[in-house]
């Protein structure tokens, strides 16, 4: 998924592995001990998995590719909905050629359906039974098209819901994941939910509990603890995430969450109240050896970032890469959290996928 609040621009892996098998053949010979023969050795767990995003689909696809074997599933950028009884198709949504690709590399399917209701829109929703009923079906409609082993809902207006109404929105969110899960595991399909990170000021309409009992995996966006409409800083620091993950751990089993990784950045302009422009880890590195930027890190949240000239204007620029990436996995690992997703595919540090084979 997009970087979030990134809906302005068009939007936020595995192959199989054979077990090595020693086979003694021949009737002639006596059959060996078992402690003599050399056991299997089983292919290192996949723990990753990433989004797909459909304006640069083959890329992404042909990266997915790359990486199967840590991969366990890719969730293509595909659906958005619209209305309670209307969700529609991005450009390319359901190519079969790459469900079927991704398939035969032993990744699962799962695409990700995203929202651009108006404002209150998705609350009424949810908190509406005979709406929200439609909307389930309409979505399972999504699930039925195709060969989808899942899907992912990353419903992210939620977030925001004014304190009058959070814990009726919270309460119908929850409801609707809850019977949304239990009819896709009666079509023997994974359900898997999209939230923002719950800390001490964020996150309270997401019920973590209910999401993590109900669905076979939690999606924690651990990103954008700065981002385009902010002040300039961090994409995301190792006590944020000790936070984030202290919390989730709390209340979802540890076997069930995913760290939402960033490979991405933002690069603002200094001292202007404008959006910041979104850049994939690649462009940022590509841009800082461009205008011939020192590279640096900062020390407390580990991330690289650089500062340039674009003419009168001085920007800066914070994202991440597989050396910042790499100090903020051992967070992951003192909680216990093994699984991460990656925004996006395509826009990853080619060497990050190094430290993700670690967690």
């Amino acid at each position: 998924m997009p970087p979030r609040n990134m809906r302005n621009r068009p939007r936020p892996m595995r192959c199989a592995r054979s077990l090595a098998v020693l086979a003694v053949a021949g009737s002639a010979l006596a059959p060996l001990p078992a402690a003599s023969t050399p056991a299997a050795s089983a292919p290192p767990p996949r723990t990753v998995s990433a989004w797909l995003p459909y304006w640069d689909q083959e890329a992404a696809y042909q990266n997915a590719l790359r990486h199967a074997d840590q991969l366990h599933t890719v969730s293509p950028f595909w659906y958005r909905t619209r209305s309670a009884a209307r969700v529609d198709p991005y450009t390319g949504a359901g190519e079969r050629r790459i469900v079927d690709g991704l398939h035969r590399a032993g990744i699962k399917v799962v695409p990700t359906v995203m929202e651009t209701l108006p404002r209150g829109e998705l609350a009424a929703v949810v908190t509406d039974p005979g709406r929200r009923a439609t909307h389930i079906e309409a979505l399972l409609r999504i699930a039925r098209s195709r060969a989808y082993d899942g899907l992912d809902l990353d419903y992210e207006t939620i977030a925001p819901t004014g304190d009058a109404a959070y814990e009726k929105v919270r309460d119908g969110y929850a409801t609707l994941v809850t019977d949304l899960c239990r009819r896709l595991h009666a079509l023997r399909k994974q359900c898997i939910v999209t939230v923002s990170p719950k800390t001490a000021g964020t996150g309270r309409v997401w019920d973590y509990k209910r999401l993590g009992a109900a669905a076979d995996r939690l999606r924690v966006m651990a990103y954008n603890l700065h981002w385009a409409e902010g002040t300039p800083g961090p994409l995301s620091t190792p006590a944020w995430y000790d936070e984030i993950l202290r919390r989730a751990t709390a209340e979802v089993p540890r076997h069930k969450l995913e760290t939402g990784l960033p490979a991405y950045g933002w690069d603002w302009a200094v001292g202007k109240r404008e959006r910041a422009r979104h850049v994939t880890s690649r462009e940022a590195e590509a841009l800082r050896r461009k205008v011939g930027a020192p590279y640096r890190i900062d020390p407390r949240s580990s991330t690289p970032h650089f500062t340039y000239k674009d003419g009168r204007t001085s920007r800066t620029v914070w994202y991440q890469d597989a050396r910042g990436t790499a100090a903020h996995l051992p967070v992951l690992r003192r909680h216990g959290v093994r699984n991460t997703v990656l925004w996006a595919l395509g826009f990853e540090d080619p060497a990050l996928w190094r430290e993700l084979a670690r967690t």
